[in-house]
């Protein structure tokens, strides 16, 4: 029963690659202050850049909780950096259900892998929240921060209450891509942990 107990070498991992997956989307995140079109193409880029460094992650998760806990710190991380808690119910369920599907697959199952990893991308959709609810006031912060107002009435045609479902499609078959293309570049280590 211990074994499926975290332990502080599961609490290091997921220290280590929590913050790997914020630096590399803080990163990407960075890059919308050039256009609002990265910005609303975060549901392409951050999943697929971060598919390395999950596929990483999930080589070495072996106990449930682990990508729980990911998603309930990049949940506080959103609100700390401005995106509110309307996020978080969705950060932290996709990170709950990621969870569950793979331990469904034991850890070792490279389908349940792929179909967790869809799901655990569901994180980013959750950032753009606040550009669907709260649009106004969400607008008017950001001509207040230094964006002018050709940023924002782009930005706010691209992210709407139409679009959102699309942006949340994305996040998922994009979570996917990058799990191919980051076990293509970890293979070794997917051999290692013996996820078939």
């Amino acid at each position: 029963m211990n074994e499926k107990k975290l332990k502080a070498r599961d609490f290091i991992t997921i220290g280590i690659f929590t913050a790997i997956l914020w630096v590399v989307q803080m990163v990407i995140m960075y890059l919308g202050f050039l256009s609002p079109f990265i910005v609303a193409g975060y549901a392409v880029l951050i999943p697929i850049v971060t598919g390395i460094p999950m596929m990483l992650y999930y080589a070495r998760i072996e106990k449930f909780g682990m990508l729980t806990i990911t998603s309930v710190i990049v949940a506080i991380l959103l609100f700390i950096f401005g995106m509110g808690f309307l996020g978080a119910p969705i950060c932290i369920s996709a990170g709950v259900i990621a969870d569950l599907i793979a331990k469904s697959g034991k850890y070792k199952s490279w389908k349940k892998t792929v179909i967790s990893c869809g799901v655990f991308n569901l994180w980013v959709s959750a950032s753009y929240l606040p550009l669907v609810l709260t649009a106004d006031s969400y607008k008017q912060s950001l001509i207040e921060g230094g964006f002018d107002a050709s940023f924002a009435d782009t930005l706010f045609t691209l992210v709407t209450p139409a679009t959102y479902p699309v942006i949340i499609l994305l996040c998922f078959v994009c979570g996917v891509i990058g799990a191919f293309i980051g076990k293509a570049v970890v293979r070794k280590n997917f051999e290692k942990a013996g996820i078939v």
